[in-house]
């Protein structure tokens, strides 16, 4: 198929904050403005932000508690002045920031009287609370208050259901979006067929990110969504030279891209992140704290930089390889060398 030449534009689109400040610890406002752009581009990219914003943006929330003294939801305790109900709603406020990958455990053990607030939970090393005055509950007498506390993270919001109860286990509404809202609006400029736009940006987030973070993590999540679409007619990331398999040696990361014939397949690593492996928390963060980000700085990597990353096994490097071959159609060819390392 012969292609028609595609006109490149030689404007350079620049974007930049305007406004920015901290409301409390739990609203944080952000205004950016992107130009110069042509006629209708400002409300296509505009809409597309939003929705990104507003869907696509992972945040992490209190989903779960449990405690085999509460008898049900609605029941009350003497020594505690909020009701069980209240105690749950106030749990759901609560603001979390973490590179958490799916679920873990936290728990509240104290001991009153006293005021309970978010700063009495005990959390893993990887996630933190943003406004640690929170207020939990007001024990008025001296009894012991132990909850345990499930933490997970995901995007959107979810409702409990009435059948998602369970013996001392009890669901809490989650809302997993860091943006709480976003407005866009455009400036036109010029006349005719030289009509510019700019486009404005307002983001606000309940302080697990900022709005600048949040406007890079729905960019990221946008691109991740399109890399398909921009590879459709070239090819396809399962390399048709070996029957849609990538063949990559176990543990030889280093100067792995140089054996792909393929330069548009580097290219596609480079904008696929590894929060799309699902690994395990621990794993995940490991490569994070590694500054691991995406499947081209795994690949970048050799096998004495994985084995000095702290807490990482050998079996970690096999649970990711898995994963490659089974989302991505990566296989890993293993190396008879390389099964000492086992023992």
């Amino acid at each position: 198929m012969v292609r028609e030449k595609i006109r490149v534009s030689t404007r350079t689109l620049q974007w930049k904050c305007v406004e920015s400040r901290t409301d409390s610890k739990c609203l944080y406002y952000g205004r950016f403005i992107l130009s110069p752009l042509m006629k209708g581009q400002a409300d296509t990219i505009g809409i597309a932000m939003r929705r990104a914003l507003l869907g696509e943006i992972e945040g992490t929330c209190i989903t779960r508690a449990k405690s085999e003294k509460i008898p049900h939801e609605y029941s009350t305790i003497v020594g505690i002045q909020e009701s069980i109900h209240e105690i749950l709603m106030n749990l759901k406020e609560i603001v979390l920031r973490s590179n958490l990958y799916g679920t873990c455990e936290a728990s509240i053990c104290v001991k009153g009287p006293r005021c309970v607030t978010a700063q009495d939970i005990i959390l893993p090393s990887y996630a933190e609370i943003v406004d640690n005055t929170q207020h939990i509950a007001s024990l008025t007498e001296p009894i012991d208050l132990c909850i345990g506390l499930q933490l997970e993270r995901n995007r959107g919001y979810r409702i409990k259901t009435p059948n998602n109860f369970q013996d001392g286990s009890y669901p809490i509404d989650a809302l997993f979006m860091p943006v709480q809202n976003v407005n866009h609006s455009i400036h036109s400029y010029g006349n005719g067929n030289e009509k510019q736009e700019i486009l404005f940006l307002e983001i606000w987030t309940n302080g697990s990110l900022t709005p600048k973070e949040a406007l890079y993590e729905a960019s990221r999540n946008l691109i991740d969504l399109f890399i398909p679409f921009l590879h459709a007619e070239e090819e396809n990331l399962h390399l048709e030279d070996n029957q849609h398999k990538v063949s990559l040696p176990l543990f030889t990361f280093h100067n792995r891209l140089t054996d792909l014939s393929k330069k548009k397949i580097q290219k596609a690593l480079k904008y696929l992140f590894i929060d799309q492996l699902e690994l395990p928390p621990r794993i995940y963060n490991c490569l994070k704290k590694s500054n691991i980000h995406t499947l081209l700085d795994l690949f970048n990597n050799s096998q004495e930089d994985l084995i000095k990353m702290e807490h990482f096994q050998i079996e970690d490097a096999k649970q990711i390889f898995g994963t490659l071959e089974k989302r991505f159609a990566i296989y890993l060819q293993k190396k008879e060398k390389m099964k000492k390392m086992e023992y």
